[in-house]
Formats: structure tokens, sequence, C-alpha cells
């Protein structure tokens, strides 16, 4: 034992030996954490080639973040004893698994070999080698998770680049040729015989792993390890198909190219060979379910090309064995049955299932009202007011206590956030928990919270309250917890107030399982299924969807109609949804000030700028893909198409839109509003949430986030260089001119949420007195002493003028449309730079509830 505490760690246990010391387990008494300690004695941490290779694996591993590979959490010396702390990882390891000498389940052995690929994938994609892949440092934790552990004879690569300009920042010192490290058993030819090793060389490794899982043992195991090291080098294994008849043919595939003495027979990328595992196991699944039959492997076929006959082959046995299954049973379509609940005229937020499963609470503003909570059955047409006016629901409990929204407010678009509150259904005053919470759901037994909120200006998802498992530099929504509360499914939504996202899932440690099910136009809904094997959601692209996905990253098309949107599925799988038609209306006011026209496109046109003179407006049309960016002139011509994507400012000579196509925004563009083509902006690699023109026309302000940081601003010269980022983490922009008339002050929002004016070169920012969270600047005065402010909330729209150092507030402008029923907002509004002309645009939304029988 090496002692009872070792820095701030307090060491209670000794777990064995792994890779290049000891392990123990131990407490981080700061954080109070369990951690795994690895330790070189002082005896060989004199050695510099031991202890520059245990340093060399912290390295390795804290460089990666990734849920398959162990994170390293410090590394230090006391008294002449190095340590690494390191994740706890309660499991076994893979040898362990293997130990009986048994090949393990197919599926147990796919989904090991996806996790490590995955892995694998991410470190040779930062250009790291590990080089002593074997099964001791494979560990399966009890919830099936693997992590990759010692990265202690890991070797920096120069990764490979377009760019021939891009040079790796730090490379290892290089081993040299004819030196052989790693595992005997499991190395590949190349580094058995001393050569030169890329990441190719850890897919063989992989391999021999993949065939020691298949068969129950080892592909090159001889009675010395020199034997061992010719065998490898020169010698083939015993054919899976001999060695493990039952071993599906896909899997003996790979495990041969993986295997192949040549490296340039493996696989072009580890990311490749990730994706061919991931499909086979799902593939393997479906015939499975199916009963559909094993894919032959094709005759003289190249290795390379296998997948898509086998694909083929197993999708068809798929399709083939349900067809008959149903054909043989006889089984009908079931016809699904459907229910309207509500008829009164306006919008719903949120409808869910109380623990009954026959009432219905739900939020809504009807008949041009405010926001309410009501609650109704499926046996009648009524709604009865819960007397919570003002609050948004957000999810019911199964002891039947509701979480709500109050004070809700908008910041651009769809984005909103309020004070998450407890309420009885049964009646009672709410109870106040926590402020800036995006959303929320209940676990399953009622006891604590998954919330989404707004914090140092990223928002993040707790589970419970407290604990932090995602950040996003965007913001989220739709967070949903399975009903057996080990995971949660959100909608991460890239820009800010926009309601386009992707569905995502994570596990209570904040391990991502699923990702990337974009909807290019928007997400309205997310539930589980009630086994919890799938996440549903509803998806709007170019048409309106209920989708589901599985765990394994399958999805499906449950429902398909206009306007659809999901709420909430009952236990025995009924399915609540509301179907819309919503409009955005954009109306102008000429720079006379009296005429007043309406400017709506197609369906739903968001003004962005003002042309100098403010005679013509900048709009985006959202309602259909490809998204359209036109201009139209405030006398009602008609609009003009200058490009697709998304628009953000005109430059101050009103010769080009700034924009960006979506979702990616990583690239900057300017279009002509005449004769003229396209140009490039000049920047880097930044996802750009808003951005618009300095009044010098030279230079563009970008608020937006770097990758695996938060949102900044930045400043980019149309000239050319990287954009220079002026701001800490935390601060963005949510309006159009940002910038003062002379181009020296930024009205941005802070980390905390409040507003604040920064100076355009680094510096310290003033905050600006008497403007509340929930208020939108538009603009600056022609003055540059005060900003035009706004409600993104409920009619009717209010401008204020407010001064930026004295915070003296004056009425300039209230606005709302003749018919209030189902306006859901309105704003945002933009000004002209002199003042005399604007517009403003208003959501208008019908909505009617229904209930789903047989959706499946």
């Amino acid at each position: 034992m090496i002692g009872r505490t070792l820095a701030h760690y307090r060491i209670t246990a000794a777990i064995g030996a792994g890779g290049m010391g000891e392990v123990y387990r131990a407490t981080d008494t700061k954080l109070g954490r369990d951690v795994a300690i690895k330790v070189l004695p002082s005896a060989t941490a004199s050695d510099p080639d031991r202890r520059q290779r245990f340093e060399q694996e912290a390295r390795s591993a804290s460089a990666l973040n990734h849920p398959n590979i162990l994170t390293v959490y410090d590394i230090g010396e006391v008294d002449g004893i190095v340590y690494i702390a390191m994740e706890l990882i309660e499991g076994k390891t893979l040898r362990e698994l293997v130990a009986s000498g048994e090949a393990l389940p197919t599926k147990r052995l796919l989904d090991i070999a996806v996790q490590t690929a995955e892995g694998l994938a991410k470190a040779h994609s930062a250009g790291i080698v590990h080089r002593d892949l074997k099964p001791e440092n494979l560990m399966v934790s009890k919830d099936g998770y693997v992590k990759i552990l010692d990265f202690g004879l890991a070797k920096l690569i120069e990764p490979v680049s377009q760019d021939a300009s891009v040079l790796p920042t730090a490379v290892a010192p290089p081993t040299q040729p004819g030196t052989v490290m790693g595992t005997v058993g499991y190395m590949s030819p190349e580094q058995a015989s001393g050569q030169s090793v890329d990441f190719r060389s850890d897919q063989f490794s992989l391999g021999s792993i993949l065939y020691e899982m298949a068969t129950g043992k080892r592909a090159f195991q001889r009675k010395t390890g020199a034997e061992t090291l010719v065998a490898i080098i020169r010698e083939e294994p015993e054919p899976l198909q001999q060695a493990a008849p039952k071993a599906p043919g896909p899997v003996r595939w790979i495990v041969e190219r993986c295997l192949a003495k040549d490296p340039e027979e493996r696989y072009a990328s580890t990311r490749d060979l990730a994706r061919e595992l991931e499909s086979v196991r799902d593939h393997l699944s479906e015939t499975s379910a199916s009963g559909g039959l094993e894919a032959a492997q094709p005759a003289k076929a190249p290795r390379r090309r296998w997948l898509a006959p086998a694909a083929l082959a197993l999708l068809l046995g798929s399709g083939l064995g349900f067809l008959l299954r149903d054909a043989v049973r006889g089984k009908p379509s079931s016809p699904v049955e459907f229910q309207r609940l509500t008829y009164q005229r306006g919008r719903i937020e949120t409808a869910r299932f109380a623990p009954d499963g026959q009432t219905i609470v739900y939020g809504a503003a009807w008949e041009g009202k405010p926001l309410e909570l009501f609650s109704t059955r499926p046996e009648s047409p009524e709604s009865r007011s819960l007397g919570l006016p003002g609050a948004d629901l957000l999810s019911i409990s199964h002891q039947g206590e509701l979480a709500v929204s109050l004070k809700r407010h908008y910041y651009l678009g769809y984005e909103s956030s309020g004070t998450l509150a407890r309420v009885p259904l049964s009646g009672g005053a709410p109870h106040e928990i926590l402020e800036n919470v995006q959303d929320a759901d209940w676990s399953p037994d009622g006891a604590s919270l998954a919330v989404a909120r707004q914090a140092g200006g990223r928002s993040r998802i707790e589970y419970p309250i407290g604990k932090v498992l995602y950040a996003s530099a965007g913001w989220v929504s739709n967070v949903r917890v399975s009903p057996d509360g080990r995971l949660i499914a959100f909608v991460e939504h890239p820009q800010r107030g926009n309601l386009v996202g992707a569905v995502k899932v994570i596990d209570t440690s904040g391990k991502l399982l699923v990702s990337g099910l974009t909807s290019t136009l928007g997400v309205r809904g997310v539930a589980w299924s009630p086994r919890g094997d799938e996440v549903w959601y509803g998806s709007f692209t170019t048409t309106s969807t209920i989708a589901a996905t599985s765990m394994a990253g399958k999805t499906r098309i449950v429902w398909s109609s206009p306007g659809v949107g999901l709420q909430d599925i009952a236990r025995d799988g009924r399915v609540l949804f509301f179907q819309d038609t919503t409009r955005r209306e954009t109306v102008g006011f000429a720079p006379d000030g009296r005429t007043q026209r309406n400017l709506t496109w197609l369906n739903w046109a968001f003004p962005v700028d003002l042309s100098a003179d403010g005679s013509t407006a900048l709009f985006n049309e959202q309602d259909r893909l490809p998204l359209g960016i036109y201009l139209r002139n405030l006398d009602g011509s008609p609009a003009v198409r200058i490009g697709e994507g998304e628009a953000y400012g005109l430059s101050p000579d009103g010769k080009w839109a700034l924009a960006t196509r979506p979702p990616a925004r990583k690239q900057l563009v300017l279009l002509p509003t005449g004769p003229g083509e396209p140009r490039a902006v000049p920047g880097g690699a930044i996802t750009v949430q808003w951005a618009n023109f300095f009044p010098d026309g030279k230079r563009i302000l970008i608020s937006g986030s770097e990758p695996e940081r938060g949102v900044s601003l930045f400043v980019q010269d149309l000239a050319g260089g990287k954009p220079r980022a002026i701001t800490p983490e935390g601060v963005q922009i949510l309006f159009q001119q940002a910038v003062s008339p002379d181009g020296k002050s930024i009205a941005a929002r802070g980390p905390d949420g409040r507003f604040a004016v920064y100076p355009a070169e680094p510096g310290e920012p003033r905050p600006v007195p008497g403007l509340g969270p929930d208020e939108i600047p538009i603009r600056w005065t022609s003055d540059g002493r005060s900003l035009f402010v706004t409600r993104l909330s409920e009619p009717p729209g209010v401008i204020d003028v407010v001064g930026v150092e004295s915070g003296r507030r004056t009425p300039w402008r209230q606005f709302q449309p003749a018919d209030l029923t189902g306006i859901e907002q309105v704003g945002p509004a933009v000004i002209s730079p002199d003042e005399k002309s604007y517009v403003y645009s208003y959501r208008h939304t019908r909505d009617d509830l229904y209930l789903a029988t047989g959706m499946k």
C-alpha cells in the first residue's frame, strides 16, 4: 500500500496492476467523487523511459474526450510517486469476459466491437495510435459501456490533412525503427517486425480481439513469444468459418479484413470500420427479429465491397421475413383512430397525460386570452381551467405533481425560458424552484427533475438539478426522461431562437448514445415509447411526420400529416398530438410613418434588416426548403429572391446581404442585392448564431462558437485574416443592429443573462440600467445614446427607447394585429437607421389537440 493519502486523493483499496503501474481505488476529497489512481513507484519512476511512457499515457488519454475512452482527470507527483487520477469504471476487463474460452454471443461481440472502434476512431482522428490494444485494456462496465484503457504506448502521428499548411502542434519523440513495443499476440505484423506504424496497426489488434471474442481462442498463440511474433508476420489464423461456424458472414469478413497482413488492405479510416460494424449489428438485429436468413458471402467479391451485397441480403431477408410472417398469420393492418379533444380557437403549448392515463392537462391561449392551464378527458368535449394564469406546463409526475414554467419570456423566435415551479394537480400555489429554465421533466419516481437551463452563456442539461450532464452553445428543448430513468432525450438547437434542431439521447453519466437526427425545419415534440426502446418526435422538414428512433439509431416514420406535432405517449400506447395551421405575418410601415402593408411573401417571412433609407426590407422565408432570402420594397412591389440560406443583415451601402447556409452555419457569404456573384467571407471554424456589418462596412461582428467552446463575440475583417474574439464565452447577440453608429460599442447579452454595452475591442462591459432579462434591444438610436427595446411576447408589441447610461425609458411605438386570436408572439421588429420606417412580424397559430389510438 502506498499510503492513505496522495495529494487530495484518499486511497481506499488496491485494485491491481494496470499497464505501466499499480491501480488503487480512491476518493477525490475536493470534488467528492470516486476515482482510480494509477501510480508508478519511486523505484521505477527514476527510469526515464518508463516515466516518459507513463506520462505519455496521461497526455494521450487526457487529450481525448470520448465516451469510449477512459477519462483522465489529473497527473502529479508526491514524494517521488508519480500518479494519474482517472475515471473509475465498475465492471470487468474483456480478458475476464473471454477467460472461459467460450465465444461471446454475436450481439454482445458486435456491441463491444462498435464501441471500441468508435473510441479508436476518435483517437485516430486526433492523430493518436494506441499500439497496445488487447483484452486487458478494454473495460466493460456493468451497464455494458466499453472504455479503452492505457494509452501508455500511444504514439502521436501527424494527422492527415488536405491543407498542407496545417501542422500538428506537438509530436512525441518517434519510436526508432527496429524497436518492438506492444503486447505479443495482439501486435500487427508491422509492429511485430519493428516497422513504423499508423492507425491501421490498431485495426489489426482489434481484429485479433474480435477473433478471440468470436472463437474463444487467440488468433496467434504459440509456445513462445518469438514464435508468436513469427506467426503474426507470416501465418494466417485458423479461418473463422471453421473456428466459429456460427459467426455471421459479415462478421467474418470484417475480421479477415482487419487481420490483413498488408496495412493497405485494411480500412482507409477507422471511422469506416466503426460504421460497418454498426451497420452489421443493426442489420443482424433486424434479421433476427424477422426470421430472415443469414447473408451468404458473395463469391470472389473484393473484400472492400462486401457491405453493399451483405446489407442488401440482410434487408431483403428482413423484409421478406416480415411479409411472410404476416401473410401466414393473416395479420391485418390495425387502423389508427383519432379523437379531437379541443374546439376553441388559439394555440396549444404543451399537453401531457396525467397519472390516471385519462385526464389530459394542457397549456393554451384561447380566443386571444393569455396562456393558462386546462384539463380535459376523452369522454368530455369541455375543458376546465386549473386556475394558473400565465403558467406553461412542462411535465406531470406519476404522483400528480405539475412542473410548470412561470413568467415565461422569449428571446428570439421559439427560444424561451422561465421560472420552474412545482404545483399539485389537485390545486394550490406554485412553489418556485429555479430560474432561467427552458424545459424540465420528472424522473419516473417523481423524486427529481431533469432540466435544461441557461447558465454561463450555455444551455445545460442537469439531472438531477445541479448535476450537469450536457452543455450546448445553442439552446435545448423537449427534455424527456426515459421510463426507467436511465436515459434523457432532448432536442439541441444550434441557432439561438431557431426551431431547427437534432434529437439526441444521453445517459445519466452524460454519455451521448444517439445523435444527429436533424430536422431541417424544426423538431416539434419528443416522447418515449412505453417500453423505453424508442424516442418518438415530431419532425418538420418538407412535410410533417411523427418519427421513432431506436437506441441503435434506426429511424422509422410512424405517421405523416400536415402540421402534426407530438405531445405525449401514454403507458398503453395512446398518442397525444396537435395539428396546426401556422403562419408568420410581416407588416411594414413606410418612411412616411402612415402607410402600412403586409409584406408576407410565402408563409413564414422573418424580417432581419432594413436598407439605410428605410425603403427595402431583407427577410428570410422559412416555410419550405431550400430556405429563401428575399428583398421587398415597402411600397408592396413583388419580392426578389437573392439567394438560399439564412440572412442576417445588409451592408451600409445596401449592395450586399450577409448570410450563411443552415444547418452547419460554418461559412458566411455575401449575396449581391443587384448584379454580381456571391462572395465567401474569410474566417475560421465558427458556428454562426448571428452576424452583421459594422457601420464602416469593412468589418463584421459575429456571435458564434468555436469547436468545444461557448458563444463569444468575434470581429472579422472583410479584407482577410481570422476572426478575433473580443469577449469571453457566454456573451452573445440576439438582435439585428447591435453595433453603435460610431462602431465603438456593442449591446450584447452577458453570461448572467443581462444586457450590457461591450467595447468593440477587448475591454470591460458597462451594464445597461433598467433592461430586464425578457427584453431585446432592436438597434441603437441614431445619436448612439439609447437603444430601442421590445419584449418578444404576447400582444401588444411595445417598443421603448432606453438610455444606455441613465436607463431612462420613453415609449416609442405600440403595434398589434387586428385579430389577436392565436397570436403567439409579436416580434421581432426592425427599425431603419433614420428611424422613419419599421417592420415587425408575428406568429399566428390555430391548434387542435387530438388523441390517437393504434399508432405503432
